[in-house]
């Protein structure tokens, strides 16, 4: 497994191949990640502890919301723009395409690169 750090947690990629790519991802309270949007890359998230909220939709002015719990999973489609905030901190599963950097951010709260 190989850790990458973040500056709202950690990703632990667990399994990258030609057909799929597994995290496991630790978000800390309170922080979120870039909101962003994947042009190829399809992705599930499975909440295994804490509490995520979740933005998501086509138009960044006007996205939808929920916070996910225990168990709960979403599957994140490509064009949709989205982002993840810690409600608690909270570790999360991720089951995509094996697109590892495809991830075009739109803004971003660590000062990192964005379009």
């Amino acid at each position: 497994m190989k850790k990458i750090k973040k500056p709202w947690g950690y990703e632990l990629l667990v399994e990258k191949n030609k057909k799929y790519m597994f995290k496991k991802l630790f978000m800390k309270k309170g922080h979120r990640c870039s909101l962003q949007f994947h042009e190829k890359k399809i992705e599930t998230i499975f909440i295994v502890s804490g509490k995520l909220k979740i933005f998501s939709g086509k138009n960044k002015n006007n996205l939808n919301h929920k916070i996910f719990k225990l168990h709960e999973t979403i599957t994140i489609k490509p064009n949709t723009i989205h982002r993840m905030q810690a409600i608690t901190d909270c570790i999360y599963l991720e089951s995509s395409s094996p697109e590892i950097n495809d991830v075009v951010r739109l803004s971003d709260d660590y000062k990192r690169k964005v379009i």
